[in-house]
């Protein structure tokens, strides 16, 4: 199996490229600047230059962009529809680190995390350009993609327990009533995703047990 990680210089970037070399996967890093991952094969280019030919003979590319700031935020748009042009008609799977912000809360779909009273109002704008991101995945049938949302309490630096649950479209909390997993539990349900999921032209969501 062979894995292109991007932006595998990110917390989570390099979590999923340690998880899949672990798992015995064939990776290739794809950073801007120097390689910080595991990975011992590498791209070295921005997001945005590459070319189809750069991620030809993979068979998944993850594409773990994330952008903070007011101005890039419309990248996350941007960087999708470039990586979707590029492995538009072909097999390569394209597997997406999202957001947990566009997660429904209701069976009928209409109310999302984001829109509640509650959700933090700095990590709004980040919320709806991911789930503008989203919406416009949705509409390419030319790309076997999966875009995997986060639990709403996504932690940095919380433990590896291998254990998550496997949710949909609506925000799923565990037995004990929360939404939270760990950064390394999520590169589990990713590398797991990668290497024999089937959830092609889906959104999926993970929680921790």
């Amino acid at each position: 199996m062979k894995i292109a990680v991007i932006c595998a210089n990110g917390k989570e970037g390099k979590r999923i490229v340690q998880e899949a070399m672990e798992r015995g996967a064939d990776v290739t890093a794809v950073v801007r600047g120097e390689n910080q991952s595991a990975a011992t094969s590498v791209i070295k280019k921005d997001l945005f230059d590459l070319t189809a030919a750069d991620l030809e003979g993979f068979d998944v590319v993850i594409d773990a962009f994330g952008a903070w700031t007011m101005e890039t935020l419309p990248q996350h748009s941007t960087s999708l529809k470039h990586l979707c042009d590029l492995v538009s008609g072909k097999e390569i799977r394209l597997l997406v680190v999202g957001g947990a912000g566009s997660l429904y809360v209701n069976p009928e779909h209409t109310a999302q995390v984001m829109d509640g009273a509650d959700f933090p109002e700095m990590f709004k704008p980040l919320a709806s350009n991911m789930g503008k991101s989203l919406d416009e995945l949705r509409t390419r049938t030319d790309v076997k993609w999966t875009y995997i949302s986060p639990a709403g309490d996504f932690q940095a630096d919380g433990m590896k327990t291998g254990k998550y649950i496997l949710g949909g479209e609506e925000l799923t909390l565990n037995a004990k009533g929360e939404s939270v997993i760990s950064y390394a539990d999520y590169a589990v349900a990713m590398v797991d995703e990668a290497l024999n999921g089937s959830h092609i032209q889906q959104r999926i969501s993970v929680v921790a047990e």
